[in-house]
């Protein structure tokens, strides 16, 4: 049986995509971005990114703690350590697997997006 949960976004229909599926005992959420309001600092942006995410793992009844792969992708490698100490606080004492991409997004306002996998 396959899950897919909606975040209710502007581009889930634009662009044909979910905010997390879950299928075999997973849950797997889509690159996340800050919104629907988005801050200007990336330490806002990460919070805003977690606290969307974290919805969707609880509708689809998983949490942080049953995270076990990250990606961050982040628009300027300096502004990842910023976000540590939430990421820390966030996965705390379960640290998932993690890989961090310095890259460009799909608007120039964002400055960090997060996927992740974790299981139910």
């Amino acid at each position: 049986m396959i899950e897919r949960i909606s975040s209710g976004g502007l581009f889930e229909k634009k662009v044909g995509y979910c905010r997390a599926v879950v299928a075999g005992g997973f849950v797997y959420v889509s690159g996340t971005v800050a919104g629907p309001e988005v801050p200007n600092s990336v330490l806002g942006q990460c919070e805003s990114v977690l606290s969307n995410i974290d919805q969707a793992l609880r509708r689809a009844g998983s949490s942080f703690e049953k995270t076990v792969k990250v990606t961050y992708y982040v628009t300027k490698a300096s502004d990842f350590e910023v976000c540590w100490p939430i990421l820390q606080k966030t996965f705390g004492d379960n640290p998932p697997a993690a890989t961090m991409i310095v890259c460009g997004l799909i608007d120039p306002k964002y400055k960090i997006e997060i996927e992740l996998t974790a299981i139910l």
